[in-house]
């Protein structure tokens, strides 16, 4: 057992454990899964419905036929004390505890049992294993936000030296800074990065104006794995050219576990050993393989608190050659109360805004990033970092695309800032809506 599994072992953590029962999930046979999954989202809703007070008022006194008939969490239902969450026996003293970041605009404190937690970082170890890299031996370069209360930061730290992984601020994206962290990749030798996508793009952006191919600067780099935020298929096309190394695509909640993950063969294969993923329509019915709809997740092992039926608050396809054993998230499409609301009366996902603004207005390399604010009903505001102002031609380019996947007479307004501001945890929220 390395450094990073024994100091799990020591918080209490049982990953030995962990990691066999994991390998046992794993030898059920593709005709066998079906029975597993049934035995397994019964076994944990059974267990809440008898151990845990605050999902039996949840659910009320029906009694439910079949799976679809269980009722969906949202995160607003888990917006309350933890201490009237978690299921008997368990308390904040015996516990994995920690926090949503927010991003959803939903934030919560949630709690694991220990054996729970233990699976998670067994889920994590792994799928990089599939590539080679070992928590223990593969340095990380690591482009996440950090807390900036001394406690918070000062354990960060800890764990980021525990876990073989060197940490960059992304707070401060500037051209000086970025500058510094190329020095730090001439010294250092990296395994691969993993991080915020917009924060890795952003450095991608800066190597490519300077004509620098990443691996050349740091031969030891295999791997870069983003998560967090939305990876659109051209900017992975812009970091595999200007790193030089394989992109992975990852997607996980830290209530929840790690969700999907980029295999070997390029397909994003959902973690099917301890959650079940549903993708359901506006009625809470599974939908057909192939269609869109609300990603629910049900945490197939978390005794102390229960994420059954958890609406995460984003959308998806599965594909349609996807099984029980082996689901394949076709396309992510992004956050479900990210809505943006037209003055038509037409109802469309804010990230629609990011994905035609995005087609037009990166084509010439001027602008860095940008995010897009609805302040009213008929009003955007387009704040973004360039190089120069843009000019009204191109303005009118990013209008006309608009009014065509959209509809006439929006209102844009365009603020040109030096930098964007990101959450308290480094991530980019894309697309944002004031109207509530």
């Amino acid at each position: 057992m390395n450094l990073f599994e024994l100091t799990l072992r020591f918080k209490g953590f049982p990953i030995a454990e962990a990691k066999k029962h994991l390998e046992e999930i794993q030898k059920v046979s593709e005709n066998d899964y079906t029975a597993y999954i049934d035995k397994q989202r019964m076994s944990i809703f059974e267990y809440h419905q008898r151990e845990n007070s605050f999902y039996q008022n949840f659910i009320g006194a029906s009694s439910f036929s079949n799976w679809n008939e269980i009722p969906v969490m949202q995160k607003s239902d888990l917006q309350r004390p933890l201490a009237e969450r978690l299921s008997n026996g368990f308390s904040k003293k015996n516990v994995y505890i920690n926090k949503t970041s927010g991003s959803s605009g939903h934030p919560f404190i949630f709690a694991k049992d220990t054996f729970c937690h233990a699976l998670t970082w067994a889920e994590i170890i792994d799928r990089y294993n599939w590539y080679g890299l070992d928590f223990n031996s593969s340095l990380e370069a690591r482009f996440y936000g950090i807390p900036l209360d001394v406690k918070g930061y000062q354990k960060e730290r800890l764990k980021d030296r525990l876990s073989k992984r060197y940490r960059f601020p992304i707070f401060n994206l500037s051209e000086e800074k970025m500058e510094e962290f190329l020095h730090i990749f001439q010294r250092k030798k990296f395994a691969y990065i993993n991080g915020y996508t917009s924060s890795i793009v952003l450095f991608a952006k800066f190597l490519l104006k300077k004509g620098i191919h990443l691996k050349d600067v740091c031969p030891t780099l295999n791997y870069c794995i983003v998560t967090s935020e939305m990876l659109f298929e051209n900017d992975k096309k812009l970091l595999e050219s200007t790193l030089g190394v394989p992109v992975i695509n990852e997607y996980g909640a830290s209530e929840l576990d790690l969700i999907a993950f980029t295999n070997p063969q390029g397909e994003f294969v959902v973690n099917s050993e301890t959650l079940f993923l549903e993708i359901l329509d506006d009625k809470n019915q599974p939908v057909i393989n192939g269609n869109p709809g609300r990603i629910v997740i049900t945490s197939l092992y978390n005794r102390a608190q229960p994420m059954i039926r958890y609406d995460i608050g984003d959308t998806g396809v599965l594909s349609p050659q996807s099984t029980l054993k082996k689901p394949v998230l076709k396309q992510l499409i992004g956050r479900t109360n990210d809505i943006a609301k037209l003055p038509g009366g037409k109802t469309v996902p804010g990230l629609t805004f990011y994905y035609v603004t995005k087609s037009v207005i990166e084509d010439d390399g001027n602008v860095k990033e940008f995010i897009i604010e609805q302040t009213a009903l008929d009003t955007f505001k387009i704040i973004y970092v360039s190089e120069r102002e843009l000019i009204k031609t191109e303005a009118e380019t990013i209008k006309k695309a608009l009014f065509q996947y959209l509809e006439n007479d929006l209102t844009l307004i365009f603020e040109r800032v030096a930098v964007l501001d990101r959450s308290s945890r480094g991530k980019l929220k894309q697309f944002n809506s004031l109207l509530n």
